[in-house]
């Protein structure tokens, strides 16, 4: 694809992940809202949340895997559907129940929209080439993380209503639909489909009952409980029968394969803790602006400016040079040291902290996740063939997006405890009983309906509380560091699929006047007339057959308006050929003689 074709293409899969971050952060806003106009209760305002969280992490892999098989745009366009009735269906909701379910629905096609935009990328872009455009991604991102708090406060407080947060996607949604079925043109590879649902069926199952557990843990149960017991052993023997079961089918859903690779174990152990931070700091600074520091939800989203700016220019001015040189591991190396040095810093903070401050350490923040969250997978496609690009893309989101949920659900935790305890112990030194003050260290809390003096305290609460959210993370990134730091540096390729081994053969198709033919046929088949290896030339003629064995060979070549063209060709083992073929005459088939080799 020419970069024009390339950037027609790209406008409705950014299009497509705009609208699948929006709906996230554009429905935080009115919950409030939601939960008293249809009666719901503070396990229910969670669940709401969850929900999308749940079905958008356990079926991740599925739609990675389905990429392999399937067609990639269609399954997207699929994504863009199930996401959309979620959404409309959202809007229409009656109950807290039905409205919890559109949003699963809602996750489903979510998974669909955040796995699939990096296999689709990877089949029209080759690594070498891909930083160029990782930018573009990045200031989605951030473009969607500010507008959404700032489209929901709007929404809310207008004559609109809530439901109103949930039908603005539709049109958008619809839009990404049309605009990817007029240009994105990709090549579907057929093979034998041999679909492992009963893995899928535990892996998902397992993945759910692990991230139910952290939701509910230290709400509705102990962390040291029974009912930690029975979801975390449920868990852990689901997931060791997923693995078995994958371990000795033929197409399974995540390929255990995969991890043989240090590379690939090592990105996707360092995506983990990049997912905690990414998600953690939208959810816990945008608490902590409105809760400790007073500000509106508007207000709120523009103060988490600096980090979406940070990771915006991080991942631009990073991709650009890493497509100029091919090497990632500086750029991998310095966001996995920013990143907690800025989470660190994050750890200092209080209800007092200077703000302009604050932005400097955000920013710091952004620029390692800038550097590492589109890197991380750029490293992982650059290892695998297409035929697992699919199952790798997915799988490197997948624990992204489980870093992120399971993450924020235990620092939640943490942050509830610490508030409560924070409260507790300021109202017993003015020696006034705590009663309903701590609650449940929800995000929820009316803050502005209390007493002054109480008010206070409950705001420096929730500061001093979120530097320990902080601290955790900071040292949960150090992982990430660890990971980099025993990375190998490995060149970016310049093709769309890793180059088996064997002989190649390049070379360009010309018109007798020298003139390149773009989009020809080259087929090479050998003495029985079997086809080995066959391509399309690029624009400018050139074409490339990889991974073939010794041998002598007739190499073809046809376009629209010429007469096929057919030379011999005599490939050593191992080694390269270079072979052009010029075009014949338009009433027979031409013969080229002469050496086989240039």
């Amino acid at each position: 694809m020419t970069h024009r074709q390339i950037m027609r293409a790209f406008s409705g899969l950014l299009l497509a992940l705009l609208v699948a971050i929006l709906s996230s952060t554009i429905v935080s806003n009115a919950l409030p809202t939601i939960l008293a106009d249809l009666d719901g209760s503070q396990s229910q305002y969670t669940w709401v949340v969850t929900a999308t969280l749940l079905t958008s992490t356990a079926t991740t892999p599925i739609w990675g895997k389905l990429a392999d098989l399937f067609s990639k745009k269609l399954l997207y366009q699929l994504a863009i559907v199930i996401f959309t009735a979620g959404s409309a269906l959202g809007g229409i909701a009656q109950s807290m129940p039905e409205l919890i379910a559109f949003r699963a629905l809602q996750g489903v096609g979510m998974g669909g929209l955040q796995a699939l935009i990096q296999v689709v990328i990877a089949a029209m872009i080759a690594p070498r080439d891909r930083g160029r455009y990782s930018g573009y991604i990045g200031a989605t991102f951030a473009v969607a993380t500010v507008s959404g708090p700032l489209v929901g406060g709007l929404i809310v407080d207008s004559p609109l209503g809530w439901r109103w947060c949930f039908w603005v996607c539709v049109p958008i949604a619809v839009l990404a639909f049309v605009v990817l079925g007029k240009t994105l043109h990709l090549p579907v590879v057929k093979r034998p489909v041999k679909i492992d649902w009963f893995g899928a069926t535990l892996l998902v199952g397992g993945v759910a009952l692990l991230l139910i557990w952290v939701s509910l843990a230290g709400k509705s149960f102990g962390w040291l409980s029974w009912s930690t017991v029975l979801y975390v052993g449920g868990a852990l023997v689901a997931l060791a029968l997923a693995v078995f079961v994958e371990s000795r089918v033929s197409e399974p859903v995540v390929p255990l394969r995969l991890f043989r690779s240090p590379t690939f174990t090592l990105a996707v152990l360092g995506t983990l803790a990049v997912g905690t931070a990414m998600f953690g700091g939208a959810v816990f600074l945008g608490q902590y602006y409105q809760i400790s520091r007073g500000f509106s939800p508007t207000h709120a989203g523009l103060m988490t400016l600096p980090m979406v700016l940070g990771l915006f220019l991080s991942s631009t001015i990073a991709g650009q040079i890493i497509s100029r040189t091919g090497k990632t591991k500086p750029f991998l190396l310095f966001g996995a040291i920013t990143l907690p040095v800025g989470l660190f810093l994050l750890s200092t903070v209080d209800h007092t902290t200077n703000l302009t401050l604050m932005g400097v350490y955000l920013a710091l923040m952004g620029i390692g996740v800038g550097c590492l969250m589109q890197n991380l997978v750029l490293v992982v496609q650059n290892t695998v063939g297409m035929r697992d690009m699919g199952s790798a893309s997915s799988v490197v989101t997948f624990f992204r997006t489980l870093g992120g949920s399971a993450g924020v659900s235990a620092l939640g935790a943490v942050l509830a405890t610490r508030v409560s305890a924070n409260i507790t112990s300021s109202l017993a030194a003015l020696g006034v009983p705590a009663g309903h003050a701590v609650g449940s260290g929800g995000g929820t809390l009316n803050v502005g309906a209390l007493p002054g003096p109480i008010q206070q305290i409950v705001r420096a609460a929730y500061g001093d509380a979120t530097g320990k959210i902080f601290l955790i993370a900071g040292f949960v990134s150090l992982v990430t560091l660890v990971a980099v730091l025993f990375l190998r540096e490995t060149p970016l390729r310049s093709t769309l699929d890793a180059v088996p081994a064997g002989a190649t053969v390049t070379g360009a198709v010309r018109t007798p006047g020298g003139r390149a033919v773009g989009g020809a046929t080259v087929v090479l088949t050998d003495p029985r007339g079997e086809v080995v290896a066959s391509g399309l030339t690029g624009g400018d003629g050139g074409y490339r057959l990889d991974g073939l064995a010794a041998g002598t060979y007739a190499l073809t070549a046809t376009a629209a308006d010429h007469q096929p063209v057919a030379v011999p060709l005599s490939v050593p083992a191992g080694e390269r050929v270079d072979r052009d073929v010029e075009l014949g005459g338009r009433h027979r088939l031409g013969v080229a003689a002469g050496h086989p080799g240039s």
